[in-house]
């Protein structure tokens, strides 16, 4: 299959498909071992979802993904891990893990790249000791993951309790010349408002990227997903809470993500 401006042609099929293929990372937030969402981002009014946390990474491989997305909440706030944990879903899942939460250093980073994480997410270590993350990633080239968290036009840091010195802008250009994974983006201004203009912020940055760009909080229902495939250099969502609470169906979300043959005439 080639692929040309947003459009791919299948020569098996005779077909064209529209839009893009946006990857969907069903997500696990741990916090004490639990599964649990946050209502926008607050760490200490979770909500508890009475689920295993192997036993769901397990359905995502089950209904059809091709990666996972993992955050340790603990760690986020400095409060412990869930390590044990971790390590059980990175072995039992059957699909790679993108790691994120509280990975501050070199030997952390090392840590869970050594137990089989397939990306990590660095945060805020990369605001604070950005030389430090860009020479990680020279040597780690597309296991890295950048975390960029918009309040307000700074990115923030430290669990979105603090903004640091950088716009999103600055922040990215910084980093745009190494051989990252991608980039998760989230509106913090809009996780808390509409979908249209978090998409807007999230596609703003986009347009201007080299590297892959993975949206976050803005899948809430099977038609985010389909607008999504349309939104330029847009890669991949991270779907956490409606897949929680049983908004979205992971696997007609996936389905869904891929794009749509569009019958062609046959060549004579």
């Amino acid at each position: 299959m080639r692929e040309r401006a947003g459009l791919c042609y299948d020569r098996g099929r005779n077909a064209i498909t529209g839009g893009t293929t946006v990857r969907i990372y069903p997500t696990i937030q741990l916090q004490q071992g639990r599964c649990v969402t946050l209502a926008h981002g607050r760490l200490d009014e979770p909500t508890v979802h009475d689920v295993d946390p192997v036993e769901m990474a397990c359905s995502f491989a089950a209904a059809g993904a091709d990666w996972m997305h993992l955050t340790d909440l603990d760690a986020v706030a400095r409060q412990g891990d869930n390590a044990d944990v971790i390590e059980r879903i990175i072995r039992a899942a059957g699909i790679p893990v993108q790691l994120g939460g509280g990975l501050r250093s070199r030997d952390g980073v090392l840590h869970w790249l050594d137990k089989g994480a397939g990306h990590i997410v660095i945060g805020s270590w990369a605001k604070w000791e950005p030389q430090a993350v860009r020479d990680l990633v020279k040597y780690h080239p597309d296991q890295i993951v950048l975390a960029v968290d918009v309040w307000q036009g700074q990115v923030m840091v430290d669990g979105w309790r603090s903004a640091s010195a950088f716009t999103p802008e600055g922040f990215i250009e910084g980093f745009a010349d190494l051989p990252l994974a991608g980039f998760i983006v989230t509106d913090i201004d809009s996780d808390i408002g509409e979908i249209d203009a978090q998409l807007g912020v999230i596609s703003g940055l986009a347009a201007n990227m080299r590297a892959p760009v993975i949206a976050s909080g803005v899948v809430r229902s099977l038609d985010d997903v389909s607008r999504l495939k349309y939104v330029q250099n847009i890669a991949g969502a991270i779907m956490g809470r409606a897949l929680m609470d049983g908004s979205v169906d992971l696997a007609e979300a996936l389905a869904i993500a891929r794009p749509e043959p569009e019958p062609i005439a046959e060549f004579q």
